[in-house]
């Protein structure tokens, strides 16, 4: 048995049960009496417990043990939930989270017991007007009767009967200066997964030396057929002491007890021996075999466990509802039947002539859309497990900035790529932040200007086309653009002169600049440039976009706009030169047939005039430095392509066409080349590169 394989399951549970608990704690601060939401708390506590006992993290299970004792005492109504008491709770799930964080890192918990959080833990159960928690009252009997049944039977490792295979192990073992110690372990009546505790014993044995023989035999342990004790012998060159500390280490283990084995101990059992029937002894014999067999494997792991610091694999997880499975698996079967009908109208000449090909191309083109919208269902998952963390921040930077603030959100089961939902937590965080920070006055100045003294911050996420949109907003100052420009140029970001030609917009796009982040006192200004350039550049590496809308004194909203998936999208193939190129349809406008006495130059630069609107060009041949195949007086074929409030024309050779494109990484081999997203293999093996429009503007 090994642990390892059910870390994934481990972690993502662990994480469910942790989100649950930020919404139950900050439900309960609201409502102290709501018994649902005490039991809520109870019941994952509880359910921590018992995992992080399974996995052997012994102390993330003392920390929830503790919680879950302060529940039940809440529960049965011998503790009121005291407001210190929420801090405590938010404080034991941060460290619960700092445990889950260092498991899934290197598939150890780390070294910090929380010991304050405990001791304040317990305070609070000594704090309930003199008695103890009820838990802990029906535990230590148990406790305390353990050892007397363990005096009891603590040489009940003698019963193991011992064959020559032993004895002459015993004989190697004494000339090398080995010790055989004879050890019973008794495991508390309260466990409920025995096996897995047994077999966190045999681990914690096996760092001191090997496991000979045990009874009952290691099979049986480990589908769980004995009572509450299992006695093993152990060869090692270690003090018995510190093999039974390290033994009683181990949660849920009552005692254990042994002694060093001697030469009668031998004589005795090969005395019983010979009283009993010579097959009798083959099988046990076969059994010392097979434990032995088992022994080195078991014996290396813990030593490639201290050896090894790489990561752990942990596969990142989507849970999928079984009817979606079951929509893939009839597409499946569509996609095999259309592949039989191709196959067999290839095999007769006639049917080639005749529409019927045509008709079955159609047919597994259906199918195959039908059956990337299904696999795009199934990556997708609601953006609430990113966002559902974000009233407890509110709440904690409520108290550290001393201003009053609620968050209101909307759309929490909107679905995104998991790709996609994976990344975007710290952008909507540095979001939040500053919206709480530096967007809300604080609750005086708010009193002066006629608003409520509690600021409001919003979280909108809805879908609008293709994209996913998720709107931060909050009530509070906006940004003063002036005090944007007056910083920006003395900074020497810009000039005076393009100063005095630049929009409100264009000068509050400056907070996104890696210049205006680095400044330390950058709150002087808005407060709103500290990593608003990480922001910026995650959201645009996922293919999406950030753009702000702000009114002075009223507010300001922080829009992200991000694609549905990454995997697979409706692209416009071009040409040019002889090379193909792929951009995207999302942030196509329009295609314009343009003459070429339409250009014109604005400050030496190339723009054409469209219903009203000036819009650069940018001559796609020059940027992938390739011949264009068009004489200069041609027609000029313009892809207008949008990015927020900016148009540009990309000029191309010729359109190909719109297909459906799957997007495949280029990896690291051009990451300096931004505006290329990635590549995609066309029909023939081709490769064409996809262009990121968003770079291009």
């Amino acid at each position: 048995m090994d642990v390892s394989q059910y870390l994934e399951i481990f972690l993502d549970e662990t994480k469910e049960h942790l989100q649950s608990l930020n919404t139950q704690i900050l439900e309960l601060e609201q409502d102290s009496e709501n018994m649902d939401t005490i039991n809520e708390i109870f019941r994952a506590a509880h359910s921590l417990k018992g995992m992080a006992g399974t996995m052997g993290y012994k102390r993330m299970q003392n920390l929830t043990h503790d919680m879950e004792n302060v529940f039940s005492e809440v529960r049965n109504g011998n503790i009121k939930v005291q407001p210190n008491m929420i801090d405590i709770l938010f404080q034991c799930l941060d460290a619960l989270e700092e445990y889950t964080t260092s498991i899934q890192e290197s598939a150890d918990e780390g070294t910090n017991d929380n010991e304050p959080l405990i001791k304040a833990l317990n305070d609070i159960l000594n704090g309930n007007s003199g008695d103890a928690a009820p838990e802990a009252k029906e535990e230590a009997p148990a406790a305390k009767e353990a050892p007397k049944a363990a005096e009891a039977g603590n040489d009940k490792w003698k019963s193991i009967k011992l064959s020559d295979t032993e004895k002459s192990l015993y004989e190697a073992a004494k000339a090398e200066g080995k010790k055989f110690y004879g050890i019973t372990v008794n495991v508390q009546e309260s466990c409920i997964l025995k096996a897995a505790r047994a077999f966190l014993v045999f681990k914690a044995l096996e760092e001191h030396g090997e496991i000979i023989v045990s009874n009952p035999s290691s099979q049986d342990i480990e589908d769980e057929k004995f009572e509450f004790d299992f006695s093993v012998i152990v060869v090692s060159e270690d003090n018995l002491d510190d093999i039974l500390a390290s033994v009683k280490n181990v949660s849920e283990i009552a005692d254990a007890h042994g002694a060093e084995m001697t030469d009668a101990d031998f004589t005795v059992s090969a005395a019983e021996e010979v009283k009993e029937e010579v097959q009798e002894t083959k099988p046990a014999e076969a059994e010392v075999k097979e434990e032995k067999k088992a022994v080195p494997a078991k014996t290396e792991a813990p030593k490639n466990e201290k050896k090894a610091v790489a990561k752990p694999v942990v596969n990142r997880t989507v849970r999928v509802d079984i009817e979606k499975l079951d929509s893939l698996m009839n597409l499946v079967s569509e996609l095999i039947i259309a592949k039989n009908s191709l196959v067999s109208a290839t095999n007769s000449a006639e049917n080639v002539q005749k529409d019927g090909y045509a008709e079955h191309i159609e047919y597994l083109e259906s199918v195959t859309t039908s059956l990337h919208e299904s696999v795009m269902k199934v990556r997708m998952v609601p953006i609430e497990s990113v966002v559902s963390k974000f009233p407890r921040m509110i709440r904690d930077l409520q108290k550290s900035l001393g201003k009053k603030m609620e968050l209101y959100m909307s759309g929490e089961e909107t679905e995104l790529d998991r790709t996609v939902v994976d990344e975007i937590g710290d952008p909507l965080m540095h979001l939040l932040r500053n919206a709480a920070d530096h967007g809300l006055e604080s609750a005086e100045v708010r009193k002066e200007r006629g608003k409520p003294e509690v600021g409001s911050i919003f979280l909108d996420a809805y879908q609008d086309g293709n994209n996913v949109v998720i709107e931060v907003r909050d009530d509070g100052n906006g940004i003063d653009v002036e005090k944007v420009k007056n910083k920006a140029i003395e900074r020497g970001t810009i000039t005076p002169e393009q100063a005095a030609n630049m929009s409100s917009k264009e000068i509050i796009d400056l907070l996104f600049l890696p210049s205006f982040s680095t400044a330390q006192k950058i709150s002087e200004v808005s407060g709103r440039g500290v990593g608003l350039d990480v922001v910026k550049s995650k959201i645009e590496a996922l293919s999406g976009e950030v753009e702000v809308k702000t009114k002075l004194g009223e507010g300001s909203t922080w829009s992200v706009r991000l694609p549905l998936t990454l995997a697979i999208i409706q692209a416009l193939m071009v040409t040019v030169g002889n090379e193909k190129y792929a951009i995207s349809l999302g942030s196509i406008q329009t295609i314009e047939n343009i003459p070429a006495n339409e250009i014109q130059y604005v400050q030496s630069k190339e723009v054409i005039t469209l219903r009203g609107s000036v819009i650069p060009i940018i001559r796609l041949s020059d940027v992938v430095e390739t011949q264009s195949v068009k004489s200069p007086e041609d027609n000029l074929m313009v892809v207008i392509v949008k990015k927020g409030d900016k148009l540009a024309g990309i000029v191309v050779d010729e359109l190909i066409g719109q297909q459906e494109i799957v997007i495949k990484s280029m990896g690291k081999y051009i990451s300096k080349c931004k505006f290329i997203s990635g590549a995609t293999i066309l029909g023939d093996g081709e490769v064409a590169l996809i262009l990121d429009a968003n770079a291009l503007i």
